[in-house]
């Protein structure tokens, strides 16, 4: 039958692009596992009371050329002023090198936490380089990989003075009055949840207070440079923390506070590198004492050595310590801002020490310059010291007046200073911009001659106090000066891309983890500079295009979740569960239930629910799961009975932790609500639950949802995330608001729980694109593949490897867990034999030993199309082959391919062979692993020396080599 030109004109073929098996494997793969349809199968898997067969209400699916089209229109609806608003964010030039070869490269940007370190050296080493760039530019002797902001950054300052300090009786943390608002704003909110008062004043005063820690703004948000050497030993005195929040392109010219005495330094990487992007992603940096380094939070990446003796590079302490000290935890960070700083540290290694000067030295010269020539004509400036912000003194008819021409001129000054405006510049500013703010600040004729001023300024600044200028290295390590031409630097991020196992390569089967397509479509538009080059506090009159992109975000995720409002700040999913206890929390204070403050937990939750729920100040109890994996509902009634009106809330994650529809969901939320509680539903497994059913529908009150996962933002080598949260009607008035940037939303005076109003602004475009690309059909048919994917890899496997947890019918959601202590204890072989084994087939290994010991967790998501899935479960029966071997006797536990693996390039040259098996075996297990090898590039690492030598700076570049 021949196709009408309406049928033609209908056809969307990005749906059929995002899954990956075709209907005719679809149907084979339903012959495999037994049964007749998807829509069968759903029916076999989800509890019938929680299926929602509703349309969700999105609309069609838009091809890639149509939603693209719109998404730019609406982008075009922002006005992009030069912005001298500062406050921690400016505008910069991303080296198109990087931008081309790293943001815009699946190899970077698909790439997962490196868990697996064997296979992810790459992002390790350029990670390493954000640890030594940090370190050399405060002054302190170790650095994490990158937080989520400064903001959250200073927050996990405070906890970390609260740690370590030895003035027990204090409980108050000072905020000097000239911290960025943002900063205090989110710092605030966190301690009120902790219990710890906080004073803010003017940054001297700190000495009239008995505090645990300090935080001080160095070059101050208004741009003054202090000498706060006396005030931090003031801190110290009294055995206080000193915690300094700092401009890093200021520390290139200005003494590193670590000279100054600080314990710790914390800041914004963005400048180097990295678009404004109306709020992030940006990475923190967060630097401190070796003394404190067992209260440092988040990732520190250290150098260690494999079998072989060779360094190698792996995540050291921190490495998923939520799930192991759960609400002990230092931090509930799960997400990085991993993608970021290494464009941040790609950023310092092209340009080196020199160039990084050079940058610094005239964005200060021209702040110089503009100084000098405001002086020259009678205006006055609130400090006599600056790096690159100036404050200047104006009435308020006056303040309007320069407002007005500088919006007409396409100008953002900071208007938020009394009695003042701030100009903040940047390494995108030119001599041209100081006339064109010259103009606007005196209005035309003023006379002033920029190659003049120079002279004057050049002659007579002492803006920067000559006690504080930098006299020590920074940036002496070789990587900083060795890649400076785009021959060099193309060819280094290359070298280290390839060292990675990405999405690019072969399918991530992460339980828990959604390693999904991130489709180019969808991240075309984080590079458009319509998006990319926004100021995150810019009027919200120039960012009518990304409130618009927002708004319908928002009203989609309302339909897909079945809850009443969004609230988008949060800008990783622990930032999101943090923000959803908090809306709780609130809720029951705002009806005097202060005495609420009891969370029930399973004991398969996700680490980071208890860990959130301790930054929450709630106390957590944990609720038993029986021996199929689900929530013990005796136990569960039996702790919500106990905790009676202090009960607050339960995490739960649905489908569960262990993979499965537990048929008393409705049952759990139903007791909770009883007992005046309220439902926490963790979204990370929601790709299960899009289009089929929701946490609203179910009973949720709150979820996060992590983007990242279900939404396909990608996950950047361990982040970028995001974290947004769902609410029902109730809990609406009481998600994060924000200091800086008011809108008409109820929550608007509420505390904010990240620097910038809408989180990670710049990426929410990729969901935007996901879900226009796969409308109502696309959605709910991607949830419906993953659950396909995941039963089938199941019944593929389950001869061979014991399924650990199945519900009803034998099924599993999106993911299942594979029993591998049996085989330990016949074989001795490890899940991390099998999971070092599987990068010798070409594979990432599955989430290792979570929720439960001796396990891999896997999840193949709706993207894998069948041929890999099938590759992917022939390497599996492949392996379970090789344990036989060494169950049989025919190979020992102590020699054999598991034990041994990851095989390198090293082993297979060794002159000498002395293993049980071949050569051959060892690196091409398979005829199509020879056809396309991936080689580690380091053998297994040895994880226990490097927690008991901990290195966390940079090697010498032949270490590498």
């Amino acid at each position: 039958m021949i196709p009408s030109l309406f049928e033609l004109e209908q056809h969307n073929a990005f749906i059929g692009r995002h899954i990956g098996p075709n209907e005719q494997d679809i149907a084979h793969m339903l012959t495999v596992i037994g049964a007749g349809s998807v829509d069968e199968l759903i029916h076999q898997t989800v509890p019938a009371n929680i299926l929602n067969d509703q349309p969700l209400g999105i609309g069609a699916s838009r091809t890639e050329v149509e939603a693209l089209a719109y998404l730019k229109s609406l982008a075009q609806k922002n006005k992009i002023n030069k912005s001298y608003i500062g406050m921690g964010y400016h505008d910069t030039h991303v080296p198109l090198v990087i931008q081309r070869n790293v943001l815009e490269n699946p190899g970077w940007y698909t790439a997962y936490t490196p868990y697996q370190p064997e296979i992810a050296q790459g992002r390790l080493e350029a990670l390493l380089n954000f640890q030594q760039l940090t370190q050399d530019l405060t002054g302190l002797d170790l650095a994490s990989a990158s937080l989520l902001d400064e903001a959250t950054a200073a927050a996990e300052a405070m906890a970390l003075a609260k740690r370590v300090s030895k003035n027990k009786q204090a409980n108050t943390f000072f905020i000097a009055d000239d911290v960025h608002p943002q900063t205090i704003d989110v710092v605030q909110e966190r301690a009120s949840h902790y219990g710890f008062e906080i004073t803010i004043a003017p940054a001297a005063e700190v000495l009239k207070h008995s505090v645990f820690g300090a935080l001080f703004q160095y070059p101050s948000t208004t741009g003054q440079i202090c000498n706060i050497s006396e005030l931090i030993a003031g801190v110290q005195a009294q055995k206080g923390v000193a915690c300094v929040a700092a401009d890093i392109l200021s520390l290139v010219l200005l003494k590193a506070p670590g000279e100054l005495g600080a314990d710790v330094v914390l800041g914004n990487a963005q400048r180097f590198g990295v678009p404004m992007g109306y709020g992030g992603p940006h990475a923190a940096f967060f630097a401190t004492r070796d003394a404190y380094k067992r209260s440092l939070p988040g990732r520190i990446i250290g150098v260690s050595k494999d079998t072989r003796g060779k360094p190698a590079l792996r995540m050291a302490m921190q490495t998923r310590e939520q799930h192991i000290r759960r609400e002990k935890a230092n931090s509930n960070i799960c997400t990085a801002q991993v993608l970021l700083a290494n464009m941040s540290s790609f950023y310092a290694v092209y340009h080196g020490p020199e160039g990084l000067k050079r940058i610094a030295t005239r964005v200060h010269r021209l702040t110089d310059i503009l100084a000098e020539g405001l002086t020259q004509q009678g205006m006055t400036l609130r400090h006599d010291t600056w790096f690159d912000t100036i404050t200047v003194q104006v009435s308020e008819q006056d303040k309007d007046a320069i407002i007005a021409r500088a919006l007409a001129q396409g100008v953002n000054l900071r208007t938020d200073v009394s009695d003042a405006l701030g100009v903040s510049l940047s390494e995108t500013t030119t001599r041209d911009d100081v006339s064109e703010l010259f103009d606007i600040f005196l209005e035309q004729g003023h006379g002033l001659d920029v190659e003049q001023l120079d002279i004057k300024a050049t002659q007579s600044s002492h803006s920067i106090p000559q006690e504080l200028v930098r006299d020590s290295a920074v940036l002496s390590h070789e990587v900083f000066n060795r890649y400076h031409s785009e021959t060099e630097m193309l060819r280094y991020i290359h070298k280290l891309e390839m060292k990675d196992m990405a999405l690019n390569y072969s399918m991530i089967a992460l339980g828990s983890c959604t390693m999904k397509l991130n489709a180019t479509a969808e991240m075309m538009a984080i590079s458009w500079p319509e998006l990319a080059q926004l100021h995150p506090f810019a009027p919200l009159s120039q960012t009518q295009g990304y409130q618009q992109i927002i708004a319908e975000l928002e009203s989609w995720l309302v339909k897909i979740t079945g809850y009443d409002a969004i609230c988008i700040q949060p800008n990783s999913g622990a930032q999101g569960e943090y923000a959803g206890l908090l809306a709780i929390k609130k809720y029951h204070e705002s009806r005097d239930d202060h005495h609420r403050d009891i969370c029930l937990i399973p004991s398969s939750a996700h680490g980071t629910n208890p860990a959130s729920a301790q930054m929450a100040n709630m106390k957590v109890i944990v609720v038993a799961c029986d021996k199929l994996g689900n929530i013990d509902m005796v136990d569960l009634k039996s702790k919500a009975q106990e905790a009676g009106d202090n009960l607050s809330c339960v995490m739960v994650t649905y489908p569960s932790t262990h993979g499965v529809y537990e048929e008393n969901i409705r049952e759990v939320c139903e007791v909770i609500h009883s007992h005046g509680g309220q439902v926490y539903m963790d979204g990370a497994n929601m790709n299960a639950q899009v289009g089929i059913t929701s946490p609203g529908f179910i009973g949720g009150d709150v979820s996060h949802l992590n983007l990242h996962k279900t939404f396909a933002i990608p996950h950047g080598g361990g982040g970028p995330g995001m974290g947004p949260i769902g609410v029902k009607a109730h809990l609406a008035p009481f998600v994060a608001g924000h200091a800086v940037i008011k809108t008409d939303k109820p929550s608007r005076d509420n505390g904010a729980v990240s620097a910038a109003p809408f989180g990670s602004a710049s990426i929410l475009p990729i969901s935007w694109m996901y879900t226009a690309l796969l409308g109502d059909e696309g959605l709910k048919r991607a949830s419906q593949v993953a659950i396909l994917n995941a039963n089938y890899l199941m019944k593929s496997l389950a001869d061979d490897y014991p399924i650990l947890y199945t519900g009803r019918n034998g099924r599993v959601a999106h993911e299942c867990i594979v029993d591998l202590r049996p085989l330990k204890e016949s074989s001795g072989i490890s899940e991390m034999d099998i999971a070092k084994r599987l990068n010798d087939y070409g594979f990432h290994a599955p989430t290792m030993s979570f929720p439960v010991a001796g396990t891999l967790m896997i999840e193949p998501t709706e993207s894998e199309s069948k041929v890999e899935i099938d590759r992917f479960i022939a390497a599996m029966k492949q392996i379970r082959e090789e344990i036989r071997h060494v169950e049989n006797g025919i190979w020992t536990r102590e020699d054999n391919p598991l034990v041994h693996a990851p095989h390198t390039q090293d082993d297979i040259m060794d002159a000498q062979w002395n293993r049980a098996y071949s050569r051959e075996l060892a690196a091409f297990p398979t005829a199509e692993v020879r056809r396309a090898k991936f080689w580690p590039t380091v053998n297994r690492i040895d994880d226990v020396y490097g927690d008991r030598n901990l290195f966390c700076s940079c090697l010498p570049t032949s270490a590498y080599e």
